[in-house]
């Protein structure tokens, strides 16, 4: 009797279950006849729990398990363009059965170029934005890559250019919209956006040029100057150490050769030394950078030294290096990067310290530099994403959270952060912006991950709670491979994690924000 009474009970849910799945599935494949000027639906098909899709680039991803969702992809204008090459805004978005009723959209990498899983993985710790319930949309950005993620030849597309800088992503977030509210037969409830690198720019440029498209954005190492990085990590810095490097028989520096594996573990060891313990912890991450008073000319060997120290020499061109871009007049063009422990780190991601080819190719030969000449050149107004009135994005309601890694090789913190203050001071001063947008240094961290850091962290989560909730978040709990036992607050600025001084020194629970 009793196996019957449960059987009766329970066949009802089943076949509820079942007619909800075939309605589910009947939605999806019918978002192929969705019609849009300019939209083409390429596949609408159920997908069932399982893994996520490889990673066109080959990189780590944070994957699985997949929940059950809709997969939608498709193609926005596709067109014929210079030299015949075919484009159009691909994207790809994922309908959750499982619906948390919000909308994340992911940023994009380098060039872009292709479209990646959308799941949502940046700085939402271990739990991505798929796996939460989220729709989540990807794209593109109007070309195919043919060369890598560094493939910028489609900017000989003058369309394909305005897609890539600021158009593609809204015009993928506005479809989205409309796909999740035929989908599920309401409109997204909120709407976020997560991106690192050029994602990160993206989200700034969305903020600034389409203040009431997204209630939420996550802006992490921002390729916001590409013009001005490129002109730091590419010339300035190897230039500066041409000038000390061994030459060949050709008389060509040894650029590699500049700085020795002895010279960076006694920058490093000093470093530490100075900067670690300001925390109250010795433990290899430097918690505040602003506060890091170090000075390589404590270094300098006096005379009759030649070991423990570096040359006045050595001293002079890191420290030129590290300073940044500036005209013969002094000008800085571009700020300098701080003093972090990822400086002479040499894999996988090189420390600036640990000169040779960049990501775009070999390093310069030449001994000088025309700061004045290449900083007019670099200079891109449709791409740089440099604009600090944020007034309707902040009066709409809108939330703006920037993360950067204090080692980022690529981009210097100090951008970003300089950024920060500008549009902080415009928009009011630091405590009134602090309401809708927050800074957060991440320790030790290289480009986006990596390095000797805790780079995993929820701010995704921090942020729902801040727009769905209005409760804004002091910190977020980081932990990471480098470090697999401890956990630390991240900050917002101008907070640093600081350790309390008593109980255990790799729980987050005894520091705290000051």
């Amino acid at each position: 009797m009793i196996g019957r009474f449960f059987a009766g009970m329970i066949w009802p849910v089943f076949a509820f279950a079942a007619t909800a799945m075939g309605q589910s599935t009947n939605a999806c494949i019918n978002l192929l006849h969705f019609k849009a000027p300019g939209v083409e639906i390429t596949r609408a098909a159920p997908l069932a729990d399982g893994n996520t899709d490889p990673n066109p680039y080959g990189m780590p991803g944070r994957s699985g398990p997949r929940p059950a969702n809709c997969r939608v992809e498709g193609v926005i204008d596709r067109r014929t363009g210079k030299g015949g090459e075919e484009f159009g805004i691909h994207f790809a978005l994922a309908l959750p059965d499982k619906w948390n009723g919000d909308f994340l959209m992911q940023g994009g990498g380098g060039a872009n170029g292709v479209v990646l899983p959308p799941i949502g993985q940046v700085a939402a710790g271990d739990t991505p934005a798929l796996m939460r319930g989220f729709a989540v949309v990807s794209t593109d950005t109007g070309h195919k890559s043919h060369g890598g993620p560094f493939d910028f030849g489609f900017m000989k597309d003058q369309q394909a250019f305005l897609d890539f800088a600021y158009l593609a992503n809204a015009e993928v977030a506005a479809l989205a919209k409309q796909l999740i509210a035929q989908f599920y037969g309401k409109a997204a409830a909120y709407s976020y956006f997560a991106g690192c690198s050029t994602g990160g720019r993206e989200g700034m440029i969305l903020s600034q040029r389409y203040p009431k498209t997204f209630n939420g954005i996550i802006s992490g190492d921002p390729a916001m100057r590409t013009g001005f990085s490129n002109l730091a990590i590419g010339e300035w810095i190897p230039v500066a150490f041409n000038q000390i490097s061994p030459k060949d028989s050709t008389g060509k520096p040894i650029i590699d050769q500049a700085i020795t594996d002895k010279d960076r573990k006694l920058i490093a060891d000093s470093l530490l030394k100075q900067c670690d313990a300001k925390d109250g912890v010795a433990d290899g991450l430097i918690s505040d950078p602003l506060a890091c008073d170090f000075d390589l000319a404590v270094l300098t060997c006096k005379q009759g030294e030649d070991d423990a120290c570096l040359s006045e020499k050595k001293v002079t061109a890191i420290r030129k290096a590290l300073s940044g871009p500036k005209t013969s007049e002094g000008i800085q063009i571009y700020p300098g990067f701080p003093f972090d422990t990822g400086l002479t780190v040499t894999s996988p991601t090189r420390g600036l310290l640990v000169p040779g080819p960049g990501p775009f190719g070999p390093p310069p030969s030449s001994t000088e530099i025309d700061v004045e000449k290449r900083a007019l050149a670099v200079t891109q107004p449709l791409v740089d994403p440099m604009s600090t009135n944020l007034s309707t994005f902040a009066s709409d309601g809108g939330k703006l959270i920037f993360y950067h890694g204090d080692s980022d090789p690529w981009f210097s913190p100090l951008d970003t952060f300089n950024y920060y203050k500008e549009m902080a001071e415009m928009n009011g001063g630091l405590e009134s912006v602090s309401k809708w947008s927050q800074f957060y240094f991440v320790p030790g961290m290289t480009h986006c991950e990596g390095g000797l850091a805790l780079d995993r962290f929820d701010l995704l989560g921090a942020m729902v709670s801040w727009t769905e909730k209005g409760i804004a978040p002091e910190s977020v709990i980081a932990t990471g491979k480098a470090f697999p036992s401890r956990s630390r607050p991240l900050c917002a600025y101008p907070k640093h994690a600081q350790y309390k001084g008593q109980g255990e020194t790799e729980d987050a629970k005894n520091f705290e924000c000051r």
